[in-house]
């Protein structure tokens, strides 16, 4: 998961804009890895082969942005099969493992901290990354 916290009033954006840059960014992270995404209209998004590798959860208030996305890197699937994803039936989902790519999360973490930061105009600036080795 990622959530850019973007003020659209300060980078002068609205919220299809934004939308539409955050779905460029993954599109990016995946043609890194050889994969070729694609958005979806009227379902927002990224689809590879007409599966979900990325969701989208936005909220907008006050001009900020809250809440993110959700880029399937390496997860048990199997729970999709038993819901609508997305509230779409039958919407396969899929994950950047299971495309060929990479699995790790900390591999992917920078591809797309950069992908973000340059399709949003801004510099990636903040606390080093958590320890997420499990206990």
């Amino acid at each position: 998961m990622a959530y850019p916290l973007v003020d659209l009033r300060r980078l002068g954006l609205g919220v299809r804009e934004l939308v539409c840059r955050i779905e460029g960014a993954v599109i990016d992270v995946l043609a890194h890895y050889g994969i070729t995404g694609e958005r979806k209209e009227g379902a927002p998004g990224i689809y590879v082969g007409g599966a979900k590798v990325m969701a989208l959860g936005l909220r907008v208030r006050k001009g900020c942005s809250f809440h993110g996305l959700a880029f399937n890197i390496a997860m048990d699937l199997e729970p999709f099969r038993r819901i609508n994803p997305c509230g779409y039936q039958g919407l396969e989902v899929t994950s950047v493992l299971e495309l060929g790519g990479p699995g790790d999360f900390a591999t992917i973490t920078p591809v797309l901290v950069e992908a973000l930061s340059r399709r949003l105009g801004l510099a990636p600036t903040g606390a080093p990354p958590p320890d997420l080795t499990p206990a």
